[in-house]
């Protein structure tokens, strides 16, 4: 029987998005059916003091949430490849980092549009029609962990982590056995925490 995991992201995040590539790369090489969903780091982040940079980009980071949040509601299947869509965009092609709302637009039309996916699905991105789904998802993945946490989110044999936190990953079975570890503490409902400071950003 396939390892249920349950994946919640945000497309804008760096960490989650590396981490989405490592389990995308264990799909490959074990037994693991992945649900995506999606939260949404301004919902995280409102009302906290932060610089107002990061504000206006956490401003720009609603429309993506919301497009997945409809997408998760009527068309499940496709978030995971929607995902890799509008990460490559956002990651690897230089469209990350927007400020203000609407930043995402064109972002999510050509995401969207390699996917085959409705382009009217964009039209909620600069409304609050989703946001009641939205916070949701967002506070499952809350809920999951006990309190407030970033993104990823992953959980695995019943119980959720902030993280893993990787910034680069082994290919084939050495990125298999990442995962059994992974999968393996989070067996043991009495194991909560690992951690140590980053001294790296993401890996290309």
């Amino acid at each position: 029987m396939a390892e249920q995991v349950t994946f919640w992201f945000d497309v804008s995040c760096p960490f989650a998005w590396k981490t989405s590539r490592w389990i995308k790369e264990v799909e490959t090489v074990r037994d693991i059916e992945v649900e995506w969903t999606p939260m949404s780091l301004s919902i995280l982040n409102e009302g906290a003091d932060i610089p107002e940079d990061y504000a206006n980009k956490m401003k720009a980071n609603w429309g993506p949430a919301r497009v997945f949040a409809k997408v998760k509601n009527e068309q499940p299947e496709k978030v995971g490849e929607l995902y890799t869509a509008m990460g490559t965009l956002v990651h690897t092609q230089g469209e990350g980092g927007k400020s203000d709302f609407g930043g995402y637009d064109e972002v999510i039309k050509k995401a969207l549009a390699e996917v085959g996916l409705d382009a009217s699905y964009a039209d909620v991105a600069n409304t609050e029609e989703m946001d009641e789904d939205l916070r949701a998802y967002h506070q499952q993945g809350q809920d999951a962990v006990g309190g407030d946490a970033g993104t990823p989110v992953v959980k695995v044999r019943d119980n959720a982590f902030f993280g893993p936190v990787i910034t680069r990953f082994p290919e084939g079975e050495e990125s298999g056995e990442l995962f059994d570890a992974y999968a393996t503490l989070a067996g043991y409902s009495y194991f909560f925490e690992a951690k140590r400071n980053r001294f790296e950003m993401p890996q290309n």
